[in-house]
């Protein structure tokens, strides 16, 4: 009864709004089914949960994300000047980012998360190696053989350990990589979408006649599929062989974000702040998307709109694939609206009792 993957499966209706943009101010979209839906991309998904209240609030600060060393070491000397030496943190910082002699306006090769308590591992490994000499083949074959202490430093920065790192240069491309626990899907509606234009104006007080500014903005509404899989086991490893009991209760926290945090962008003029119609929940021996039962695209109900049978048809295509494939899934799902619901998914009345539910390991709580 330890499946090692767990499936959110959400749907969260917009009102008016646009939530994401591409290069030309246009709302991103993708065509499924032969049909024209709206996206939210899984990166600005990811962002929006790693920056929210909530996430500082349960899971503490998240990693930086940045290229500008010189910001980010100006950052980790203010935060550890407490702890240690200068010329000690910046030597740290150069191992691990590989560029020597950080000055202002340094940059690394690209942008990745880093985490100051990382920083400060190496600080004390360099501490550690000074009487025989430190350089950057000891410094990384001493992290090796204390990897698990390292990967419970890196895990102060959550983030990482859920979304992964890739880098390119110093000790964090040999030592630094990380697989992602968390994969999350680009959020799509369940239906076509013709966008509609907004044309606005920005009246000017002190202008007679006319507007000071006119421009155009797309936008619509919809009712959106957001999927994502979380390895626990991954999950465990990235955190430095934390228990499972550790990670379930990592995996309540996204499946509250997942459910409750909506991107930021336009929201000044759209308020399109809507929390999650449907919330279900599977324990799984492998990732498994129910993007499909969207394939066909959802049809306005006799009642009118697309949430209730967006519900019906997740249900439904999530029954189709358990007793096709024999799955033996253990799932939970909550739901805003009455819903019948296949016989093997079990019905929680709240959110809150959903994550308790996973907290629970999938069992009765």
């Amino acid at each position: 009864m330890n499946e090692n993957f767990i499936n959110f499966h959400i749907l969260i209706s917009h009102s008016p709004s646009c939530l994401n943009r591409d290069d030309m101010n246009m709302q991103k979209s993708a065509v499924f089914g032969g049909k024209r839906r709206v996206r939210v991309s899984s990166q600005s998904l990811k962002r929006t949960m790693r920056h929210s209240d909530y996430y500082r609030q349960h899971l503490g600060q998240p990693s930086i994300r940045t290229k500008h060393l010189a910001d980010f070491q100006n950052h980790v000397l203010a935060a550890l000047a407490d702890r240690y030496d200068e010329a000690l943190i910046k030597q740290a910082i150069e191992y691990v980012s590989g560029k020597d002699n950080i000055v202002e306006d340094a940059q690394s090769d690209a942008v990745a998360p880093w985490v100051t308590e990382e920083i400060a591992y190496f600080c004390e490994q360099i501490k550690a190696l000074e009487a025989d000499g430190v350089d950057k083949k000891k410094l990384q074959k001493q992290v090796e053989k204390d990897s698990i202490a390292f990967r419970q430093a890196l895990a102060s920065g959550l983030d990482i350990a859920l979304s992964g790192r890739m880098a390119t240069s110093g000790l964090m491309s040999e030592i630094g990589q990380i697989d992602g626990a968390l994969a999350v899907a680009h959020a799509i509606t369940t239906h076509a979408v013709d966008a509609d234009i907004d044309w606005f104006t920005a009246v000017d007080d002190l202008q007679e006649l006319g507007s000071g500014h006119l421009d155009t903005q797309e936008f619509s509404s919809g009712v959106f599929y957001r999927y994502a899989s979380l390895n626990l086991r991954q999950l465990q490893q990235n955190l430095g062989d934390a228990t499972r009991e550790q990670a379930l209760d990592i995996a309540a926290h996204v499946l509250h974000m997942l459910a409750t945090e909506v991107p930021s962008a336009k929201q000044q003029s759209f308020a399109a702040h809507n929390l999650a119609d449907v919330a279900l929940v599977s324990f799984s021996d492998q990732p498994i998307s129910l993007a499909n039962a969207f394939e066909k695209p959802i049809k306005v109900d006799r009642s009118g709109g697309f949430r209730d049978p967006s519900a019906k048809e997740l249900n439904a295509y999530w029954d189709k694939v358990h007793r096709g494939y024999g799955l033996t899934e253990r799932c939970a799902e909550f739901s805003l609206e009455a819903i019948n619901l296949p016989e093997d998914i079990k019905q929680q009345p709240s959110l809150p009792e959903l994550e308790s539910w996973i907290r629970a390991n999938g069992q009765n709580t």
